[in-house]
Protein backbone atom coordinates (compact mmCIF):
# COMPACT_ATOMS: atom_id res chain seq x y z
CA UNK A 1 0.00 0.00 0.00
CA UNK A 2 0.94 3.64 -0.41
CA UNK A 3 0.40 5.28 3.00
CA UNK A 4 0.76 8.79 4.36
CA UNK A 5 1.40 8.63 8.11
CA UNK A 6 1.05 11.74 10.26
CA UNK A 7 2.50 11.86 13.77
CA UNK A 8 1.23 14.59 16.10
CA UNK A 9 2.91 16.55 18.87
CA UNK A 10 2.38 13.90 21.56
CA UNK A 11 3.67 11.14 19.25
CA UNK A 12 6.88 13.15 18.79
CA UNK A 13 6.73 14.74 22.25
CA UNK A 14 10.10 13.36 23.38
CA UNK A 15 13.15 11.55 22.03
CA UNK A 16 11.83 8.23 23.36
CA UNK A 17 8.54 8.76 21.54
CA UNK A 18 10.35 9.71 18.34
CA UNK A 19 12.35 6.49 18.53
CA UNK A 20 9.06 4.57 18.87
CA UNK A 21 7.72 6.42 15.81
CA UNK A 22 10.85 5.52 13.83
CA UNK A 23 10.36 1.87 14.77
CA UNK A 24 6.73 1.93 13.62
CA UNK A 25 7.59 3.62 10.33
CA UNK A 26 10.46 1.28 9.49
CA UNK A 27 8.32 -1.78 10.30
CA UNK A 28 5.50 -0.67 7.97
CA UNK A 29 8.02 0.41 5.32
CA UNK A 30 9.03 -3.23 4.78
CA UNK A 31 5.83 -3.92 2.86
CA UNK A 32 4.49 -0.44 1.99
CA UNK A 33 5.48 2.88 0.44
CA UNK A 34 5.44 5.40 3.29
CA UNK A 35 5.37 9.21 3.48
CA UNK A 36 5.73 10.63 7.00
CA UNK A 37 4.28 13.96 8.15
CA UNK A 38 5.40 15.32 11.52
CA UNK A 39 4.21 18.01 13.91
CA UNK A 40 6.42 20.11 16.17
CA UNK A 41 7.49 18.65 19.51
CA UNK A 42 4.74 19.04 22.12
CA UNK A 43 4.37 22.64 23.31
CA UNK A 44 6.90 24.16 20.91
CA UNK A 45 4.45 25.96 18.58
CA UNK A 46 2.75 27.66 21.55
CA UNK A 47 6.12 28.80 22.91
CA UNK A 48 7.12 30.15 19.49
CA UNK A 49 3.92 32.24 19.34
CA UNK A 50 4.44 33.52 22.89
CA UNK A 51 8.05 34.47 22.17
CA UNK A 52 7.11 36.26 18.95
CA UNK A 53 4.79 38.49 21.00
CA UNK A 54 7.60 39.13 23.48
CA UNK A 55 9.81 40.07 20.53
CA UNK A 56 7.16 42.51 19.31
CA UNK A 57 7.44 44.22 22.71
CA UNK A 58 11.23 44.55 22.23
CA UNK A 59 12.02 41.91 24.89
CA UNK A 60 15.40 40.83 23.50
CA UNK A 61 16.48 39.11 26.73
CA UNK A 62 13.51 36.74 26.53
CA UNK A 63 14.53 35.76 22.98
CA UNK A 64 18.02 34.65 24.06
CA UNK A 65 16.68 32.63 26.99
CA UNK A 66 14.03 31.03 24.79
CA UNK A 67 16.39 29.97 21.98
CA UNK A 68 18.85 28.51 24.51
CA UNK A 69 16.07 26.44 26.10
CA UNK A 70 14.79 25.42 22.66
CA UNK A 71 18.23 24.15 21.69
CA UNK A 72 18.50 22.15 24.92
CA UNK A 73 15.02 20.63 24.44
CA UNK A 74 15.77 19.47 20.91
CA UNK A 75 19.32 18.34 21.65
CA UNK A 76 18.02 16.16 24.49
CA UNK A 77 15.42 14.68 22.13
CA UNK A 78 18.09 13.99 19.50
CA UNK A 79 20.26 12.09 22.00
CA UNK A 80 17.28 10.01 23.17
CA UNK A 81 15.97 9.26 19.68
CA UNK A 82 19.23 8.46 17.87
CA UNK A 83 21.96 6.03 18.97
CA UNK A 84 24.53 6.71 16.22
CA UNK A 85 26.90 9.52 17.27
CA UNK A 86 27.53 10.45 13.64
CA UNK A 87 23.79 10.85 12.90
CA UNK A 88 23.33 12.69 16.21
CA UNK A 89 25.99 15.22 15.18
CA UNK A 90 24.44 15.65 11.74
CA UNK A 91 21.01 16.42 13.22
CA UNK A 92 22.41 18.67 15.96
CA UNK A 93 24.24 20.72 13.31
CA UNK A 94 20.94 21.21 11.41
CA UNK A 95 19.21 22.16 14.68
CA UNK A 96 21.86 24.70 15.69
CA UNK A 97 21.68 26.34 12.26
CA UNK A 98 17.87 26.53 12.34
CA UNK A 99 17.78 28.02 15.83
CA UNK A 100 20.40 30.61 14.88
CA UNK A 101 18.16 31.63 11.95
CA UNK A 102 15.13 31.77 14.27
CA UNK A 103 17.01 34.01 16.72
CA UNK A 104 17.85 36.45 13.92
CA UNK A 105 14.20 36.63 12.83
CA UNK A 106 12.97 37.20 16.39
CA UNK A 107 15.62 39.87 16.92
CA UNK A 108 14.46 41.60 13.73
CA UNK A 109 10.88 41.60 15.02
CA UNK A 110 12.24 42.99 18.29
CA UNK A 111 14.05 45.91 16.56
CA UNK A 112 11.08 47.00 14.45
CA UNK A 113 8.47 46.18 17.16
CA UNK A 114 6.15 44.71 14.55
CA UNK A 115 4.75 41.20 14.11
CA UNK A 116 2.92 40.73 10.81
CA UNK A 117 0.91 37.62 9.84
CA UNK A 118 3.70 36.82 7.36
CA UNK A 119 6.49 37.00 9.97
CA UNK A 120 4.38 35.12 12.52
CA UNK A 121 3.93 32.24 10.05
CA UNK A 122 7.67 32.16 9.47
CA UNK A 123 8.39 32.01 13.21
CA UNK A 124 5.80 29.26 13.77
CA UNK A 125 7.27 27.17 10.95
CA UNK A 126 10.38 26.47 13.04
CA UNK A 127 8.58 23.97 15.30
CA UNK A 128 8.21 21.47 12.46
CA UNK A 129 11.53 22.47 10.90
CA UNK A 130 13.20 21.38 14.14
CA UNK A 131 11.26 18.13 14.66
CA UNK A 132 11.44 16.70 11.12
CA UNK A 133 15.26 16.30 11.07
CA UNK A 134 15.08 14.39 14.38
CA UNK A 135 12.52 11.95 12.96
CA UNK A 136 14.66 11.68 9.81
CA UNK A 137 17.74 10.90 11.93
CA UNK A 138 15.88 8.31 14.02
CA UNK A 139 14.65 6.50 10.87
CA UNK A 140 18.13 6.68 9.37
CA UNK A 141 19.40 5.20 12.66
CA UNK A 142 17.28 2.12 11.82
CA UNK A 143 19.33 1.70 8.61
CA UNK A 144 16.46 2.87 6.39
CA UNK A 145 16.86 5.50 3.69
CA UNK A 146 14.93 8.71 4.27
CA UNK A 147 14.95 12.36 3.21
CA UNK A 148 13.31 15.28 5.00
CA UNK A 149 11.48 18.23 3.44
CA UNK A 150 9.65 21.30 4.58
CA UNK A 151 6.09 21.43 3.24
CA UNK A 152 7.35 24.19 0.96
CA UNK A 153 10.16 22.02 -0.40
CA UNK A 154 7.80 19.05 -0.83
CA UNK A 155 5.72 21.20 -3.19
CA UNK A 156 2.69 22.32 -1.13
CA UNK A 157 1.59 25.67 -2.61
CA UNK A 158 -1.16 27.79 -1.05
CA UNK A 159 -2.81 31.18 -1.35
CA UNK A 160 -1.39 34.07 0.68
CA UNK A 161 -3.87 33.91 3.57
CA UNK A 162 -1.13 33.80 6.21
CA UNK A 163 -2.06 31.81 9.31
CA UNK A 164 -4.87 29.88 7.60
CA UNK A 165 -3.82 29.30 4.00
CA UNK A 166 -5.65 27.05 1.53
CA UNK A 167 -3.78 24.76 -0.87
CA UNK A 168 -3.81 25.24 -4.63
CA UNK A 169 -4.47 21.55 -5.13
CA UNK A 170 -3.82 21.12 -8.87
CA UNK A 171 -0.44 22.86 -8.74
CA UNK A 172 0.43 21.21 -5.42
CA UNK A 173 -0.39 17.73 -6.75
CA UNK A 174 1.85 18.29 -9.78
CA UNK A 175 4.82 19.46 -7.67
CA UNK A 176 4.42 16.85 -4.91
CA UNK A 177 4.26 13.97 -7.41
CA UNK A 178 7.28 15.38 -9.22
CA UNK A 179 9.36 15.67 -6.04
CA UNK A 180 8.26 12.74 -3.85
CA UNK A 181 7.11 9.95 -6.17
CA UNK A 182 10.63 9.13 -7.46
CA UNK A 183 11.80 8.68 -3.84
CA UNK A 184 8.94 6.30 -3.07
CA UNK A 185 9.80 4.22 -6.13
CA UNK A 186 13.37 3.86 -4.78
CA UNK A 187 12.16 2.85 -1.29
CA UNK A 188 13.24 6.17 0.26
CA UNK A 189 10.89 7.52 2.96
CA UNK A 190 10.08 11.25 2.59
CA UNK A 191 9.60 13.02 5.95
CA UNK A 192 7.59 16.21 5.49
CA UNK A 193 6.97 19.00 7.97
CA UNK A 194 3.27 19.37 8.72
CA UNK A 195 1.58 22.77 8.96
CA UNK A 196 4.05 24.54 6.62
CA UNK A 197 3.61 25.46 2.96
CA UNK A 198 4.46 28.42 0.70
CA UNK A 199 2.59 30.77 -1.59
CA UNK A 200 3.34 31.09 -5.30
CA UNK A 201 6.13 33.55 -4.52
CA UNK A 202 7.84 31.00 -2.26
CA UNK A 203 6.98 32.87 0.97
CA UNK A 204 6.28 30.55 3.91
CA UNK A 205 2.62 30.13 4.87
CA UNK A 206 0.86 27.90 7.39
CA UNK A 207 -2.42 26.04 6.99
CA UNK A 208 -3.84 26.79 10.47
CA UNK A 209 -3.18 25.50 13.98
CA UNK A 210 -3.26 21.74 14.11
CA UNK A 211 -2.66 21.81 10.38
CA UNK A 212 -0.36 18.78 10.19
CA UNK A 213 -3.49 16.67 9.68
CA UNK A 214 -4.35 18.92 6.75
CA UNK A 215 -0.83 18.51 5.32
CA UNK A 216 -1.15 14.73 5.46
CA UNK A 217 -4.45 14.66 3.56
CA UNK A 218 -3.15 17.15 0.98
CA UNK A 219 -0.18 14.83 0.37
CA UNK A 220 -2.47 11.79 0.38
CA UNK A 221 -4.54 13.26 -2.45
CA UNK A 222 -1.51 14.53 -4.37
CA UNK A 223 0.18 11.12 -4.24
CA UNK A 224 -3.07 9.13 -4.66
CA UNK A 225 -2.39 7.22 -1.45
CA UNK A 226 -4.38 4.13 -0.48
CA UNK A 227 -4.97 5.49 3.03
CA UNK A 228 -3.92 8.35 5.30
CA UNK A 229 -3.11 7.34 8.89
CA UNK A 230 -3.31 9.94 11.67
CA UNK A 231 -1.24 8.63 14.58
CA UNK A 232 -2.20 10.25 17.87
CA UNK A 233 -2.47 9.45 21.61
CA UNK A 234 -5.97 7.89 21.50
CA UNK A 235 -7.19 4.62 19.98
CA UNK A 236 -9.60 6.39 17.66
CA UNK A 237 -12.64 8.66 17.70
CA UNK A 238 -14.77 7.97 20.78
CA UNK A 239 -18.51 8.15 21.45
CA UNK A 240 -17.67 10.96 23.89
CA UNK A 241 -14.80 12.21 26.04
CA UNK A 242 -13.82 9.21 28.23
CA UNK A 243 -12.89 11.65 31.01
CA UNK A 244 -16.60 12.54 31.21
CA UNK A 245 -17.97 9.04 30.54
CA UNK A 246 -15.45 6.27 31.39
CA UNK A 247 -17.57 3.70 29.48
CA UNK A 248 -17.19 5.64 26.18
CA UNK A 249 -16.42 3.38 23.23
CA UNK A 250 -14.16 3.74 20.21
CA UNK A 251 -16.11 4.07 16.96
CA UNK A 252 -14.71 1.58 14.40
CA UNK A 253 -15.98 3.45 11.33
CA UNK A 254 -17.43 6.86 10.45
CA UNK A 255 -18.34 8.70 7.27
CA UNK A 256 -16.43 11.81 6.22
CA UNK A 257 -19.44 13.94 7.17
CA UNK A 258 -19.77 12.40 10.62
CA UNK A 259 -16.04 12.72 11.31
CA UNK A 260 -16.01 16.35 10.17
CA UNK A 261 -18.90 17.18 12.50
CA UNK A 262 -17.12 15.44 15.37
CA UNK A 263 -13.82 17.20 14.66
CA UNK A 264 -15.54 20.58 14.70
CA UNK A 265 -17.28 19.68 17.94
CA UNK A 266 -14.23 18.76 19.92
CA UNK A 267 -12.99 15.32 18.82
CA UNK A 268 -9.30 16.12 19.18
CA UNK A 269 -8.13 13.25 16.99
CA UNK A 270 -8.68 15.18 13.76
CA UNK A 271 -8.35 18.71 12.37
CA UNK A 272 -11.75 19.86 10.98
CA UNK A 273 -10.44 20.98 7.57
CA UNK A 274 -8.31 17.90 6.99
CA UNK A 275 -11.10 15.76 5.56
CA UNK A 276 -11.88 18.23 2.76
CA UNK A 277 -9.26 16.99 0.24
CA UNK A 278 -9.68 13.25 0.91
CA UNK A 279 -13.50 13.31 0.84
CA UNK A 280 -13.40 14.61 -2.74
CA UNK A 281 -10.82 12.01 -3.75
CA UNK A 282 -12.47 9.21 -1.71
CA UNK A 283 -9.27 8.28 0.15
CA UNK A 284 -9.88 6.57 3.54
CA UNK A 285 -8.40 8.06 6.70
CA UNK A 286 -7.57 6.02 9.78
CA UNK A 287 -7.07 7.37 13.32
CA UNK A 288 -4.57 5.22 15.25
CA UNK A 289 -2.75 5.22 18.59
CA UNK A 290 1.05 5.35 18.56
CA UNK A 291 1.14 3.67 21.98
CA UNK A 292 -1.28 0.90 20.89
CA UNK A 293 -0.44 0.02 17.26
CA UNK A 294 -2.26 -3.33 17.46
CA UNK A 295 -5.56 -1.44 17.53
CA UNK A 296 -6.74 -0.68 13.99
CA UNK A 297 -8.42 2.55 15.16
CA UNK A 298 -11.29 4.45 13.54
CA UNK A 299 -11.65 4.21 9.76
CA UNK A 300 -13.18 7.24 8.02
CA UNK A 301 -14.74 6.57 4.62
CA UNK A 302 -17.32 7.97 2.22
CA UNK A 303 -20.21 5.92 3.64
CA UNK A 304 -21.15 5.27 7.29
CA UNK A 305 -20.52 1.81 8.70
CA UNK A 306 -22.95 -0.70 7.17
CA UNK A 307 -25.27 -2.57 9.50
CA UNK A 308 -25.30 0.16 12.15
CA UNK A 309 -28.85 1.25 12.92
CA UNK A 310 -28.35 3.53 15.92
CA UNK A 311 -29.53 7.08 15.22
CA UNK A 312 -26.86 8.79 17.33
CA UNK A 313 -23.21 7.76 17.39
CA UNK A 314 -21.56 10.35 19.59
CA UNK A 315 -22.14 13.28 21.92
CA UNK A 316 -19.64 16.11 22.30
CA UNK A 317 -19.26 19.20 24.44
CA UNK A 318 -17.55 22.50 23.64
CA UNK A 319 -16.65 24.70 26.57
CA UNK A 320 -15.03 28.15 26.61
CA UNK A 321 -17.75 29.59 24.38
CA UNK A 322 -20.15 32.50 24.81
CA UNK A 323 -23.59 33.33 23.45
CA UNK A 324 -24.16 36.69 21.78
CA UNK A 325 -27.78 37.81 21.35
CA UNK A 326 -28.45 40.62 18.90
CA UNK A 327 -31.85 42.36 18.99
CA UNK A 328 -33.36 45.05 16.80
CA UNK A 329 -36.88 45.77 15.59
CA UNK A 330 -35.31 47.55 12.62
CA UNK A 331 -33.86 44.23 11.44
CA UNK A 332 -37.36 42.95 10.61
CA UNK A 333 -37.82 42.99 6.83
CA UNK A 334 -34.49 44.79 6.32
CA UNK A 335 -32.54 42.87 3.64
CA UNK A 336 -28.91 42.29 4.56
CA UNK A 337 -29.24 43.10 8.27
CA UNK A 338 -27.89 39.68 9.30
CA UNK A 339 -25.17 39.98 6.68
CA UNK A 340 -24.01 43.23 8.29
CA UNK A 341 -23.68 41.48 11.65
CA UNK A 342 -21.57 38.68 10.16
CA UNK A 343 -19.50 41.10 8.07
CA UNK A 344 -18.55 43.09 11.19
CA UNK A 345 -17.58 39.96 13.11
CA UNK A 346 -15.62 38.52 10.20
CA UNK A 347 -13.72 41.75 9.63
CA UNK A 348 -12.61 41.62 13.26
CA UNK A 349 -11.40 38.02 13.09
CA UNK A 350 -14.33 36.51 14.99
CA UNK A 351 -15.58 33.13 13.76
CA UNK A 352 -19.24 32.27 14.39
CA UNK A 353 -19.53 28.63 15.51
CA UNK A 354 -23.33 28.31 15.71
CA UNK A 355 -26.36 30.40 14.69
CA UNK A 356 -30.02 30.48 15.63
CA UNK A 357 -32.43 33.10 14.29
CA UNK A 358 -36.08 33.78 15.07
CA UNK A 359 -38.62 33.76 12.24
CA UNK A 360 -39.64 37.26 13.36
CA UNK A 361 -36.17 38.46 12.16
CA UNK A 362 -36.00 40.65 15.27
CA UNK A 363 -33.14 38.74 16.93
CA UNK A 364 -30.31 36.41 16.21
CA UNK A 365 -28.22 34.33 18.62
CA UNK A 366 -24.59 33.43 17.90
CA UNK A 367 -21.99 31.24 19.58
CA UNK A 368 -18.37 32.44 19.51
CA UNK A 369 -15.18 31.70 21.43
CA UNK A 370 -15.43 33.15 24.93
CA UNK A 371 -12.13 35.04 24.75
CA UNK A 372 -13.46 36.98 21.71
CA UNK A 373 -16.63 38.16 23.42
CA UNK A 374 -15.39 41.64 24.42
CA UNK A 375 -14.11 42.33 20.92
CA UNK A 376 -17.40 41.14 19.41
CA UNK A 377 -19.57 43.38 21.59
CA UNK A 378 -17.51 46.53 20.99
CA UNK A 379 -17.22 45.85 17.25
CA UNK A 380 -20.96 45.36 16.83
CA UNK A 381 -21.99 48.38 18.87
CA UNK A 382 -19.59 50.72 17.08
CA UNK A 383 -19.99 49.46 13.52
CA UNK A 384 -23.72 48.84 13.41
CA UNK A 385 -24.63 52.25 14.79
CA UNK A 386 -23.22 53.49 11.52
CA UNK A 387 -25.89 51.47 9.68
CA UNK A 388 -28.85 53.47 10.94
CA UNK A 389 -29.07 51.86 14.37
CA UNK A 390 -30.61 48.58 13.19
CA UNK A 391 -29.48 47.00 16.48
CA UNK A 392 -31.20 48.16 19.65
CA UNK A 393 -29.57 45.76 22.13
CA UNK A 394 -26.72 43.26 22.45
CA UNK A 395 -26.79 40.82 25.38
CA UNK A 396 -24.38 38.04 26.27
CA UNK A 397 -24.05 34.84 28.27
CA UNK A 398 -20.47 33.85 28.97
CA UNK A 399 -21.14 30.76 31.11
CA UNK A 400 -22.52 28.39 28.46
CA UNK A 401 -21.43 25.22 26.66
CA UNK A 402 -22.47 23.68 23.34
CA UNK A 403 -23.70 20.08 23.28
CA UNK A 404 -23.71 18.28 19.92
CA UNK A 405 -25.27 14.90 19.13
CA UNK A 406 -23.93 13.39 15.90
CA UNK A 407 -24.88 10.46 13.70
CA UNK A 408 -25.72 9.84 10.03
CA UNK A 409 -28.76 7.74 10.94
CA UNK A 410 -30.46 10.67 12.68
CA UNK A 411 -31.55 11.75 9.23
CA UNK A 412 -35.02 10.38 8.65
CA UNK A 413 -35.29 8.80 12.13
CA UNK A 414 -38.41 10.05 13.84
CA UNK A 415 -38.32 11.30 17.42
CA UNK A 416 -34.55 11.84 17.85
CA UNK A 417 -34.84 15.52 18.72
CA UNK A 418 -37.81 14.82 20.97
CA UNK A 419 -35.85 12.14 22.82
CA UNK A 420 -32.87 14.46 23.27
CA UNK A 421 -34.84 17.39 24.62
CA UNK A 422 -37.10 15.33 26.88
CA UNK A 423 -33.99 13.65 28.33
CA UNK A 424 -32.48 17.05 29.12
CA UNK A 425 -35.79 18.32 30.54
CA UNK A 426 -36.03 15.33 32.91
CA UNK A 427 -32.72 16.47 34.42
CA UNK A 428 -34.27 19.88 35.10
CA UNK A 429 -31.84 21.60 32.71
CA UNK A 430 -32.89 24.53 30.54
CA UNK A 431 -31.87 24.79 26.87
CA UNK A 432 -30.88 28.30 25.79
CA UNK A 433 -30.43 27.85 22.04
CA UNK A 434 -30.95 25.12 19.41
CA UNK A 435 -29.53 24.63 15.89
CA UNK A 436 -29.74 21.80 13.35
CA UNK A 437 -28.26 21.82 9.87
CA UNK A 438 -30.09 20.58 6.79
CA UNK A 439 -27.81 17.51 6.70
CA UNK A 440 -29.52 16.34 9.92
CA UNK A 441 -26.24 14.73 11.00
CA UNK A 442 -25.95 17.04 13.98
CA UNK A 443 -28.31 18.49 16.56
CA UNK A 444 -26.64 21.16 18.67
CA UNK A 445 -27.93 23.11 21.63
CA UNK A 446 -26.66 25.39 24.36
CA UNK A 447 -26.88 24.90 28.12
CA UNK A 448 -25.20 26.50 31.12
CA UNK A 449 -21.61 25.29 31.35
CA UNK A 450 -22.18 23.94 34.88
CA UNK A 451 -24.81 21.57 33.43
CA UNK A 452 -22.74 20.46 30.41
CA UNK A 453 -21.12 17.33 31.87
CA UNK A 454 -24.43 16.06 33.31
CA UNK A 455 -26.12 16.53 29.91
CA UNK A 456 -23.39 14.60 28.09
CA UNK A 457 -23.54 11.74 30.60
CA UNK A 458 -27.35 11.58 30.43
CA UNK A 459 -27.53 11.57 26.61
CA UNK A 460 -24.72 9.01 26.35
CA UNK A 461 -26.70 6.72 28.66
CA UNK A 462 -30.11 7.40 27.07
CA UNK A 463 -28.87 6.50 23.58
CA UNK A 464 -26.85 3.49 24.83
CA UNK A 465 -23.70 4.81 23.19
CA UNK A 466 -21.56 2.60 25.44
CA UNK A 467 -23.07 -0.41 23.62
CA UNK A 468 -22.28 0.73 20.05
Amino acid sequence: MKLVMKFGGTSVGSGINIRRVAGLVTEYAKDNKIVVVVSALAGVTNSLIETSYHAQKSDEKHIQTFTANLLTKHTDAIKEAITSKAIQKEVIDITVKSIAELEKILTGICYISELTPKSKDYVMSFGERLSAPIVWGAIKDHNVQAQWFTGKDAGIVTDSNFGDADPLMNYTSHLVRERLSPLLEKGIIPIVTGFIAANQDGIVTTVGRGGSDYTSTILGVALQADEVWIWTDVDGIMTTDPKIVPSAKMLPQLSYQEATEMAIFGAKAMHPRALGPVSKANIPVRIRNTANPKNHGTLITKEPQSGVTEAAKAVAIIKDVAMLNVYGAAMVGAPGSYAKVFEVLGRNGINVMMISAAASEANISLIIKRDLLGRAISSLEIALQEHGGIISEVTTEDDVAVIAIIGANMKGTLGVASKIFSTVAKKGINIHMIAQGSSELNISFVVKEKDGVAVVQTIHEEFNLDKI
